[in-house]
C-alpha cells in the first residue's frame, strides 16, 4: 500500500548474543526523515489523495487517466533510439514512479521485456559503471566481512525475496564484477511483473568480491572494488555469514542465486538450510523441461527413444539434463536408461571416460563409457554418430548450429527439436530463421533469446522462447505465500510439470511449446499453485491453512495476494474512505 512513510524495519537490531552485535553502535544515530514512495507522485491520483499523500503541488494539476499515461511513456520511449537508451529511460520511470512502470510493463510485457531483461540488460551490466545514475539495490564488500549483518541493516523496507549475484558469470559475458548489478535488478522487476511479489518487497543484491577482470579493475570508472577475486574458500566464510544475516534480518526471505561461476557449491551448501534456489540450474532446466515436455510430446517419439545432444556441459547445460532425467524416469525410464540418453559436449569435444582429461565433478554423471575408443570433437561428426532426436545448445558460441548441422537434424528427424539457449541473443547457437530454413519449417524450436515471428509457406511460426520468467516468478511468490522452508526440487519440477499444462487451446493447435507472453500474470497463478502444492507434499510450508483450499480457492488466493499496479490508485482512496469514516464516527459518539 502507497504511505507518506516507510514502515521501520520489524526487527532492527539483532539478538544481544549475536557475534556481530558490537558493530551496530552507528544505528543508534538519530533517524534521517525517509522519503515518500515514488508512487506517491503519480498524476493520476486525485486530488484529495494527494493532499492525503501529502504530495499535493508537487505535481501539476490535472488529474490523468491511466492511457494517457502510457501514450506519453510509449511515446517517449520511441523517442530513443537504442535499446541501452530506452533502458536507462524505463530504469528512471521505475525510480520516479514505481506503479506506472509496472503498469506499462503490465500492458506491453513483450515489448519491454527484452528492453529490461535480456538481451539489452547484457549491455546494460557491461556499461553499468558508466552509465550508473542512482542507487538501485544494496551492495556488499568483502571488506564488509564481519560487518554484514550491520550493512543490511541499511536497507530501510522489510523484504520477501532477494536475488543475489557476485558477478562472476553473467549471462555469457564472462566476470564482469559489480555491474553485474544490472541482473539482480532486471531479474526482481520480473518477479513483480510477472507475479505480484510487490517491489518495496524485493532486494537486488551485489556481492562485491573482487573480479579477474584486469580490464575492469584498471577502468578509471569502474565502482567495484579493485582486487582480484576472493579465493573459494573465502566466498564460503562470506557467503555463510550472509546467508545468517539475512536470515536474521528477514526469517522468512527467499533468497535466489544468479549468475555465480560456479553455482554447484552455494546450492548444495544451503538448500536445505534456507529457503533458496539457483535460477542458473534449476529456474532454466524448469522452463526448458517444460518446453521439452510439450516438443516430446508433438514429436510423437515416447522418451524412452530420445536421444539428447548437448553442446555445453557447463552448470547450466548438467542442470538442464538432470531436469529431463527426472522427466524420463517419470515416463518410466529407469535413472540409468534416462542418463544414457544424453550426450554432451564440451570445449573438448564429446565427454567420455577415457578421453584423457580430468573431468570437473558436475560433469562426471553424464560421460559416456559407450564411445568405443572413439573421442569425437566435431560437433557434425558428433551428431552423424548419435544421431539425435534433440539438440540443445547452452555454449554461449553463437551461431554453432550451422547449416550442415540442423540440415542433417531434418533429416534424421521429421520434426528435429532443436533448443538454442545461449543468451543474450549473439550468443544463441542458431536464430529462429535458420532453423526454420534448414530444417524446412518442420524444427520444434525453443530459444533463450526472442526471435521475431516469420512467415513460412503461407504460415505465420512464432518461436518459443524458454525464458526463464515462465517459472523462477512462480517459484518464488509459490515458497513466499506457502512459507517454505526449504525450496525442494520437487517444487523445481512441479514448476516445470505446471508450465506444462499452462497452455490455451488456441496456443496448442498452433503448435506452440509455451504460452503467450503477454499471459504470463496466469501462467505465473499455474506454476505457483504447483509450487505450493509441491511444498505440502515435501511437508516444507507452514502456511498450512492452504492445505484445505481447492485448486480454485487456491487461485484465487494467490491473484488476491498479486501485487496489482492498476490497483494502487483505489487502495490508497479506500484507505482515505476508512480514515475519514473513523474520524466520522469518533465525532458522532462525542456528540
Amino acid at each position: 500500500m502507497a504511505s507518506a512513510a516507510v514502515v521501520a524495519p520489524t526487527n532492527p537490531t539483532p539478538s544481544a548474543f549475536h557475534p556481530h552485535a558490537n558493530i551496530h553502535a552507528h544505528h543508534t544515530l538519530p533517524a534521517r526523515p525517509t522519503p515518500i514512495s515514488s508512487g506517491d507522485f503519480d498524476t493520476s491520483h486525485p486530488i484529495e489523495v494527494r493532499k492525503y499523500l501529502r504530495t499535493y503541488g508537487l505535481t501539476p494539476p490535472s488529474v490523468e487517466g491511466f492511457e494517457a499515461q502510457t501514450q506519453r511513456c510509449l511515446a517517449l520511449l520511441e523517442l530513443k533510439k537504442t535499446p541501452i537508451e530506452k533502458y536507462q529511460y524505463l530504469t528512471s520511470l521505475r525510480a520516479t514512479n514505481v506503479d506506472l512502470f509496472y503498469r506499462l510493463l503490465a500492458g506491453n510485457i513483450k515489448e519491454i521485456t527484452p528492453l529490461i531483461y535480456t538481451p539489452t540488460v547484457g549491455e546494460a551490466c557491461q556499461r553499468w559503471s558508466e552509465i550508473y545514475t542512482q542507487p538501485e539495490g544494496l551492495y556488499l564488500s568483502f571488506s564488509d566481512k564481519g560487518k554484514l549483518a550491520s550493512v543490511i541493516q541499511n536497507w530501510p523496507r522489510n523484504v520477501e525475496i532477494t536475488v543475489i549475484t557476485d558477478g562472476s558469470r553473467i549471462l555469457g559475458l564472462g566476470d564482469l564484477g559489480i555491474n553485474g548489478m544490472g541482473i539482480p535488478v532486471g531479474k526482481l522487476a520480473l518477479y513483480t511483473a510477472c507475479a505480484g511479489i510487490r517491489p518495496d518487497a524485493t532486494l537486488p543484491l551485489m556481492l562485491d568480491l573482487g573480479t579477474g577482470n584486469k580490464a575492469l579493475r584498471e577502468d578509471p570508472l569502474y565502482l567495484g572494488s579493485r582486487r582480484e577475486k576472493v579465493t573459494p574458500d573465502e566466498e564460503r566464510e562470506f557467503l555463510d555469514e550472509l546467508m545468517a544475516a539475512l536470515t536474521e534480518r528477514w526469517p522468512g526471505i527467499v533468497i535466489q542465486y544468479e549468475d555465480f561461476k560456479n553455482p554447484f557449491p552455494s546450492l548444495e551448501r544451503y538448500r536445505d538450510t534456507y529457503t533458496m534456489f539457483n535460477d542458473d540450474i534449476q529456474g532454466t532446466g524448469a522452463v526448458i523441461l517444460a518446453g521439452f515436455i510439450n516438443a516430446v510430446k508433438t514429436s510423437g517419439i515416447p522418451a524412452k527413444d530420445q536421444r539428447a545432444v548437448f553442446l555445453g556441459a557447463g552448470s547450466a547445460g548438467v542442470g538442464v539434463a538432470k531436469q529431463i532425467v527426472q522427466f524420463f524416469i517419470n515416463e518410466g525410464l529407469t535413472e540409468d536408461q534416462a542418463r544414457r540418453c544424453f550426450w554432451l559436449v564440451d570445449s573438448k569435444g564429446l565427454v567420455t571416460n577415457d578421453r584423457g582429461d580430468r573431468l570437473a565433478e558436475h560433469k562426471v554423471y553424464f560421460s559416456r563409457d559407450d564411445n568405443d575408443g572413439k573421442q569425437l570433437t566435431n560437433l557434425l561428426d558428433i551428431v552423424n554418430d548419435v544421431k539425435p532426436t534433440i539438440l540443445m545448445g547452452l555454449s554461449t558460441i553463437g551461431g554453432a548450429f550451422d547449416a550442415q548441422i540442423l540440415t542433417r537434424m531434418a533429416e534424421l528427424n521429421d520434426h528435429p527439436i532443436v533448443f538454442p539457449l545461449s543468451n543474450p541473443s549473439s550468443k544463441s547457437e542458431c536464430t529462429f530463421e535458420e532453423a526454420v530454413k534448414y530444417t524446412n519449417g518442420r524444427a520444434l524450436f525453443a530459444s533463450g533469446s526472442p526471435f521475431p515471428s516469420l512467415e513460412f509457406e503461407g504460415k505465420t511460426l512464432t518461436p518459443g522462447q524458454g525464458n526463464n520468467m515462465y517459472v523462477f516468478p512462480g517459484i518464488g511468490l509459490g515458497a513466499i505465500l506457502s512459507k517454505a522452508v526449504n525450496v525442494t526440487q520437487d517444487m523445481i519440477y512441479a514448476s516445470a510439470e505446471a508450465l506444462s499444462t499452462a497452455l490455451n487451446e488456441q496456443e496448442v493447435a498452433a503448435g506452440w511449446l509455451y504460452p503467450d507472453i503477454r499471459r504470463i500474470r496466469e501462467v505465473s497463478v499455474i506454476v505457483t499453485r504447483g509450487v505450493i502444492r509441491a511444498a505440502q507434499l515435501n511437508e516444507v510450508d507452514r502456511e498450512l491453512a492452504l492445505r484445505h483450499m481447492g485448486d480454485e480457492e487456491l487461485d484465487e488466493y494467490i491473484r488476491e495476494r498479486m501485487y496489482d499496479p492498476f490497483n494502487e490508485k483505489k487502495i490508497v482512496e479506500e484507505e482515505i474512505e476508512g480514515l475519514m469514516s473513523h474520524l466520522s464516527n469518533g465525532r458522532a459518539s462525542h456528540l
